[in-house]
């Protein structure tokens, strides 16, 4: 009997001290929170359009009256406009903070995109008609500035010294819900997302909704590390995505706009790809890694300092290259002007060159024997028949002075490769293709013991694609 009381009580001790350390392990964010909450801003714009439309990029459904949602818009959001097409008063919602006494504003630049008003209100239920500083699409970051006392303000942290899996929270105004509170973790970092080159995001699970754009997003200590952005959705609410502007960015573009008012980026030049598992064998690499060279832009830095197509970036100003994505924002954030190291890989072999990074374009600048003869039947190991390009067609696809143009293709490794009718080939296997009879002569000399890199021309832009040909 004694021994199973004893068992009933070592249960129980043991579960209590398992909730007790669980408890203890979970943080308490209010101190957090009552400290740097009245930092944080309430923004709504006006502007004319054309166009009904909501904050954050979401255009208003057309909801029937007798629609459960019908109430909540016009609640939220007021009366729900007929019509399209017409010159009507779009309004905005999002989120802001403070950041010095001087009452300089950050919130994204989507929020005040078009704005011909913007309103910003406190936690204290003080109002002020806001100046746009300055706005940045790239990163999209917007500086406000107001004019008041005894502003509060907000401290940047270092985004640099985040991990994965390390508490974060976020306060903003949901759909016009003022000073809401969210937490979670960080899910990743470095994170690229499409169409957006320059941003390396902190991903989420912070629950973010329309309105909580341009908000802040804290550690622990209560600093600033990214500005909420976007979210990764299907329905247009969150569905545990969500992607913060490193305060790293941010702090370079806002001391810019303060500044001058613009951003200068650097700029080097080049259009680059991932490096697959299959092109990282036909480069004789021992694993994937790196920024794959596919177009070098003419006078350019990259071109200036002797960058090759076919070259793989493997090192940046002394930082690893993974993934192609992992350039783009170093290049950006490097002072326009300077000199830096970059690592490559050229047809196998390391080499180092030092290039000088200039300014990046407002518009980005592209660079790049007549003959009717085609390659004869598609009886090569490639299975292809292909052509020269003509002048008008060299012009038409903005293409290099080398390669010839995929006429027709049967099943066979080319195909197998994703090469399709159209596409224009430019390097086989790290060799510019002259024309016609050097293609075919290139074909012939082809290895069959490993995959082999080609170089296509296609309408959406020059790619590496890897081959393998039939043994």
């Amino acid at each position: 009997m004694r021994e199973k009381v004893l068992g009933i009580f070592f249960v129980v001790y043991v579960g209590l001290f398992t909730n007790l350390a669980n408890s203890q392990s979970l943080p308490d964010f209010t101190p957090l929170v009552e400290k740097n909450s009245a930092a944080v801003v309430n923004i709504s714009t006006s502007s004319k359009a054309n166009t009904n439309g909501l904050s954050q990029g979401f255009n208003m459904p057309d909801i029937p009256e007798d629609s459960p949602f019908y109430d909540f818009f016009k609640k939220y959001f007021g009366d729900i406009p007929e019509g399209h097409g017409q010159s009507q008063e779009r309004s905005s919602l999002g989120s802001g903070f403070i950041t010095s006494k001087n009452g300089y504003v950050i919130t994204n630049h989507h929020v005040v995109k078009d704005a011909d008003e913007i309103i910003v209100r406190l936690n204290d239920r003080r109002e002020f008609v806001a100046e746009l500083v300055g706005s940045d699409a790239r990163s999209d970051i917007a500086v406000l500035k107001v004019d008041g006392d005894n502003l509060p303000f907000l401290k940047l942290g270092d985004s640099s010294k985040v991990n994965v899996g390390e508490w974060v929270l976020a306060i903003g105004s949901p759909f016009g819900f003022d000073y809401s509170v969210t937490a979670g973790i960080i899910s990743a970092i470095g994170r690229s997302l499409p169409n957006e080159n320059y941003v390396p995001f902190i991903q989420t699970d912070v629950a973010i909704n329309p309105g909580n754009s341009g908000g802040p997003l804290f550690n622990l200590n209560g600093e600033v590390i990214g500005v909420n952005s976007q979210i990764y959705s299907r329905t247009g609410g969150f569905m545990g995505l969500s992607f913060a502007v490193p305060v790293n960015v941010v702090e370079n573009v806002y001391e810019q706009l303060i500044d001058k008012g613009s951003v200068s980026r650097g700029w080097l030049g080049v259009l680059i790809q991932d490096v697959t598992r299959e092109l990282a064998e036909s480069f004789d690499m021992d694993h994937p890694h790196g920024a794959l060279i596919a177009k070098v832009l003419p006078d350019g830095p990259a071109e200036k300092g002797g960058i090759e197509v076919g070259d793989i970036i493997i090192k940046f100003n002394g930082k690893e290259i993974s993934f192609s994505s992992d350039l783009p924002p170093l290049v950006g954030s490097t002072t326009v002007g300077a000199t830096v190291p970059i690592d490559i890989i050229r047809r196998s072999k390391p080499k180092k060159l030092n290039i000088k990074i200039l300014e990046l374009p407002t518009d980005d600048q592209v660079a790049v024997k007549r003959s009717d003869d085609k390659s004869g039947s598609p009886e090569n190991p490639l299975n292809i028949v292909v052509k020269d390009l003509t002048e008008e067609q060299k012009k038409e696809i903005d293409i290099y002075d080398h390669g010839v143009l995929v006429e027709q293709i049967s099943p066979g490794p080319a195909q197998e490769s994703g090469i399709r009718r159209g596409d224009v080939l430019l390097i086989l296997d790290n060799i510019k293709i002259k024309d016609i009879a050097h293609f075919n002569k290139l074909v012939k000399e082809l290895p069959k013991d490993r995959s082999i890199s080609v170089l296509i021309q296609r309408r959406g832009g020059p790619v590496f694609l890897a081959l393998k040909l039939n043994k």
